[in-house]
């Protein structure tokens, strides 16, 4: 079923196996009468009334209903009695603009039901349920497996956005550095760069706090044979926080570097404009000396004529020479 039709998916295990699939929201209930099944909803833009009607057959806290209906909420878990709310967001770097695409996604959790609501069809639902697929044998351990799908769904999508954004910064370095110098392009992307940084970092940051909050025992999520997986999710978003802070250090750098090397080439160009200064002053002092009207030798005379000559070209070769010899020119 494509994420774009706002029909509520569903499906139900038991036992791990994949049972039942897009049956109604009314029959949700139902469903998890049977202790061994394990229900998920996803609700795309979901009306009052479908939340609503969910909210009532699995008992959610109204306080987790609204986080849920107004959205712009920050990564986080909260817990209630009889299920837990958990907010989080899927990246993505539009290379071309630079600019960071998120998405943001809530879910109830409760003993035997996952429910996922998205405010759009930004989130790949198809590509949670792929994972799932991929992960079958992980099935039979409960909602604990379908909720470490959606971290690890997530937090993979968090590392592709910091390793985009390391390679974008890599070529900012090849074009800091070009011969060429793209001084306004480089001030445009670094801007552009770590604007998108400063936004993984406000979704990637307090995924290590979420993460360590399902896996606490009192929470009753995650089981033995559970943890490693979710310690394997941990260690991926402690990397990816890592990366992100790394990479913030380096835009900062580059920034800098791209000042610094406008300075010198500033430098540059001011000592090589004075330098010629310097060169043509010469003539003009030596013709300014001999455009006297008094009397002075060579006056009216020839070798006047070729003795201001001799004195431009042999003083302006004089300094020519020193300044390249101090590279200046």
């Amino acid at each position: 079923m494509p994420d774009t039709d706002g029909v509520p998916r569903t499906r139900c295990y038991r036992n791990g196996v994949l049972t039942d699939e897009d049956f109604a929201l009314a029959d949700v209930a139902e469903h998890l009468r049977d202790d061994s099944a394990v229900v998920w909803v996803d609700l795309c833009a979901p009306d009052a009334a479908d939340l609503q009607l969910v909210a009532d057959e699995l008992g959610l806290h109204r306080l987790a209903v609204e986080d849920a209906t107004q959205g712009h909420q920050r990564p986080k878990v909260d817990c209630y009695a009889g299920h837990d709310f958990l907010s989080a967001y899927s990246v993505r770097l539009d290379v071309e603009s630079g600019e960071l695409v998120t998405a943001e996604i809530a879910a109830f959790i409760t003993r035997a039901a996952l429910i996922t609501v998205r405010r759009d069809d930004s989130f790949s639902i198809t590509g949670l349920v792929s994972r799932w697929d991929d992960d079958v044998d992980l099935t039979k351990y409960g909602v604990g497996a379908l909720v470490h799908g959606l971290l690890d769904f997530v937090v993979d999508g968090h590392f592709e956005a910091v390793e985009s954004l390391d390679d974008q910064i890599e070529q900012l370095e090849d074009l800091l550095f070009d011969d060429r110098p793209h001084d306004q392009d480089v001030q445009r992307r670094s801007f552009e760069l770590r604007k998108s940084l400063v936004k993984v970092r406000r979704v990637v940051l307090p995924m290590r706090e979420v993460v360590n909050t399902l896996m606490r025992r009192d929470v009753g999520l995650v089981t033995e044979e559970l943890m490693p997986y979710y310690q394997d999710v941990y260690d991926h978003v402690l990397r990816a926080t890592e990366w992100t802070e790394s990479l913030r250090d380096l835009v900062n750098t580059i920034l800098e570097t791209n000042l610094t090397i406008q300075g010198n080439r500033l430098n540059i160009i001011t000592k090589k404009v004075t330098s010629w200064a310097a060169i043509i002053a010469v003539p003009t002092a030596i013709t300014g000396f001999y455009g006297q009207n008094v009397p002075y030798p060579g006056f009216a005379n020839g070798s006047g004529f070729l003795t201001s000559k001799a004195l431009i070209v042999a003083l302006s070769g004089a300094l020519f020479i020193t300044f390249k010899r101090k590279d200046w020119l």
